[in-house]
């Protein structure tokens, strides 16, 4: 059973931690099977309010953008919704008016970003493709896409996978698999008969993600990050690789 959140002092806090409880309730009602008759309806709203999505996209974007950055530069635990409510420029209220809870919140964040990638990633990687370097530039051509509507959403999830706040795992849980998954099936279409003898593909699969990763995380930390450079960059990485590794 999840320990409710102790309750604030400031009336918007206290609000916060009764939106919280009642999440916690419908959580739990779920789980132990409470809800029958229109069980797929009630699910759907434990998250958020579906009217979210009859906002114009404008709106949307500034919302979910805004929650990208502060979930991928803070972490569950330490996200605050006020700035997020600051970064969108919305009200708090109108915020909890469409997500339960800030775990309401984390978890459609989720959940869209992984649906969102995983699109990107159907139409920019071709299925007929098999070699390793073209693959990987596919990828991030299709990451390339990604950020350039929501430029922290790459971020967010290379930093939930360092997240350790339980209530935050457990709501995402059922999705953390599905992008490594798909990664791993586009990259075993690979046609590793082209590699010198003696080249260690897993060590530099892994290698070139690390790389990948840290360019990401360094240009944010510096301010800096713009998509089309980190594309340009990464690249410049993998051609490198492909002139060592290649017969």
């Amino acid at each position: 059973m999840v320990a409710p959140k102790k309750v604030g002092t400031s009336f918007a806090k206290m609000i916060e931690d009764v939106q919280h409880l009642c999440y916690i309730y419908f959580r739990l009602m779920k789980s132990t099977g409470a809800f029958t008759r229109h069980r797929t309806k009630v699910q759907v709203h434990i998250f958020m309010n579906e009217k979210f999505f009859d906002l114009k996209k404008e709106k949307q974007d500034r919302m979910i953008n805004a929650s990208l950055k502060v979930f991928a530069m803070n972490g569950y635990e330490h996200a605050s919704t006020d700035d997020i409510v600051k970064e969108a420029a919305i009200s708090k209220g109108l915020l909890f008016h469409y997500f339960i809870s800030k775990l309401g919140l984390y978890s459609f964040i989720y959940d869209y970003s992984v649906r969102y990638i995983m699109l990107e990633l159907s139409t920019g990687v071709s299925p007929k493709e098999t070699d390793y370097f073209k693959l990987l530039d596919q990828i991030k051509f299709a990451q390339l896409q990604v950020m350039k509507n929501y430029p922290y959403m790459l971020q967010f999830i290379n930093s939930s996978n360092d997240e350790i706040v339980s209530e935050a795992l457990v709501e995402t849980e059922d999705k953390r698999s599905v992008l490594p998954g798909q990664y791993a099936q586009i990259m075993e279409r690979a046609d590793l008969g082209r590699f010198k003898k003696d080249t260690d593909v897993k060590m530099l699969t892994k290698m070139l993600a690390f790389t990948a990763d840290g360019l990401m995380r360094e240009q944010f930390m510096n301010g800096s990050f713009q998509p089309e450079i980190y594309y340009k960059e990464t690249r410049q990485y993998f051609d490198m690789m492909k002139t060592l590794c290649y017969k």
